[in-house]
């Protein structure tokens, strides 16, 4: 299974003032960590709890018909092209880029076990979509266009542009090359689908988007490029199985929930680092920045509380932000957990040549990079110990299938008992909901014109200051 090793949060590692009695924390909020499993497993088949991704891994319904329709076009495709924003395509993305061989879209057809390309199109830069239309054969091109509400202004302008370009190209066959994810009884995408007959797959009720990479908005992508979906709910399956522990002392779930929740509430650490010692695992920061933040930060409590709380996620890169932001972590102010992802096995070996005998490079020659790697995440946490700043790390054995699965599985069930501890609720956003409609306003939707009129009224006061 993957690991939590938690030492360097500890008072005797790190100092009285940045570190916790972790025993005494354990213990003291023993009862509490029951309660919020407990709340969380019997809660997860009600409606209107949005816990229903607790359920995704168990789905064989959504697993048998991705593998289906898998099948079904395996080898009509030379690309896929996914059009979503936020938890529709952040998941997709982080995994794939774990999983797939690194560099995939520049592989030839034979490299790639005949298996398409892969491109996630999650903004609306209008640079970056002219450039991606003007390189992608569209009639080779299927076209997956992911948004639960059907209504996102993103993806539906997306899809707008990429259904007018199809259509003029393939005629009335386009239709053939699009694919729905939705919600299964209402919204705009729903309809559309319906209408112009597009193959569909449906996000189920109660999954918000951030938490939905195992519903079919993930596995369809996952499948389309040869990923083997079952091993990742395998994974899902294994963790939630031990996730459903009580005792916080056999959860890592829950113990780097409290650890999070406690450096923050009692020792003023705000802000939570993402760094995977991985390239292929560098998405998966992205992936945790969205999750983390849009759950936890919230204005209100449970009981209507103004609380302003909720970590800031960052995402690093190791080694690469080595040389860009461990500076600042180090001296800078100590508001920061830093949470290391770190391999235990890589899946290629690269030896470094002895050619530079009587140099003060000589010492590298004969080592390997793995080696160099691990010196580098070796020297970065005892650093980080010399400056009395917390860090956990998070140990994967290998990157395949089963291990992403477990992986993404207990950064959610993490968050949700982090929200608990915040009593907050995880599974809303508000503060989303206001920059969606204000969007919505300025771009003249119907019902939106008063908004508009006030919402143009305040811009130009705060242009004209």
């Amino acid at each position: 299974m993957i690991e939590l090793n938690y030492r360097n949060v500890k008072k005797d590692i790190i100092g009285e003032e940045n570190g916790l009695n972790i025993d005494k924390e354990f213990d003291n909020y023993r009862e509490t960590i029951h309660r919020i499993i407990c709340e969380l497993n019997s809660n997860k088949d009600k409606p209107g709890q949005k816990l229903q991704w607790m359920n995704l891994g168990y789905n064989e319904e959504t697993i048998w018909y991705v593998k289906e329709y898998a099948a079904l076009v395996e080898g009509r495709f030379d690309n896929i092209l996914i059009l979503g924003m936020g938890g529709s395509a952040l998941g997709g993305k982080a995994v794939c880029e774990a999983l797939l061989p690194p560099y995939w879209n520049y592989l030839t057809k034979e490299q790639r076990n005949n298996y398409p390309r892969i491109f996630f199109l999650d903004n609306i830069d209008p640079d970056q979509m002219n450039s991606l239309l003007n390189i992608l054969d569209l009639k080779k091109t299927l076209v997956n266009v992911i948004t639960k509400s059907g209504s996102t202004a993103e993806v539906m302008a997306q899809y707008m542009v990429l259904k007018d370009l199809m259509e003029k190209q393939l005629g009335d066959d386009y239709r053939k090359n699009v694919i729905a994810t939705t919600d299964k009884n209402i919204g705009i995408l729903k309809q559309l689908s319906d209408q112009e007959g597009y193959k569909t797959f449906y996000i189920p009720d109660d999954v918000e988007g951030r938490f939905s990479v195992f519903s079919a908005v993930g596995l369809l992508p996952f499948a389309l490029v040869g990923i083997d979906i079952e091993e990742i709910t395998q994974g899902v399956k294994d963790m939630d199985l031990s996730l459903k522990n009580t005792d916080i002392h056999n959860n890592i779930a829950a113990q780097n929930a409290l650890i999070h929740y406690l450096m923050n509430m009692k020792r003023g650490k705000n802000i939570s680092v993402m760094m995977p010692y991985s390239n292929r695992l560098r998405y998966i920061a992205d992936w945790y920045c969205q999750l983390w933040a849009e759950s936890l930060g919230k204005e209100r409590d449970r009981d209507n509380n103004i609380v302003n709380t909720g970590q800031t996620p960052v995402k690093a890169l190791g080694v690469t932000d080595q040389h860009s932001q461990i500076q600042l972590y180090n001296e800078g102010p100590n508001d920061k957990i830093i949470n290391f992802l770190r391999l235990k096995n890589f899946d290629s070996g690269l030896e470094i040549p002895n050619i530079f005998e009587y140099t003060g490079i000589s010492y590298l020659g004969g080592k390997t990079m793995e080696q160099l790697y691990n010196a580098e995440i070796d020297s970065t946490i005892a650093s980080l110990i010399d400056y009395k700043r917390p860090n956990v790390t998070i140990t994967i054995p290998q990157i395949t299938p089963y291990y992403m699965g477990q992986l993404l599985y207990m950064f959610e069930v993490q968050t949700a008992i982090t929200g608990a501890l915040y009593n907050i609720d995880a599974f809303n956003q508000p503060g989303v909901e206001q920059s969606k409609n204000y969007t919505y306003a300025l771009m003249g939707r119907t019902g939106y014109e008063d908004s508009a009129n006030e919402l143009k009224a305040k811009l130009m006061n705060t242009i004209a200051k």
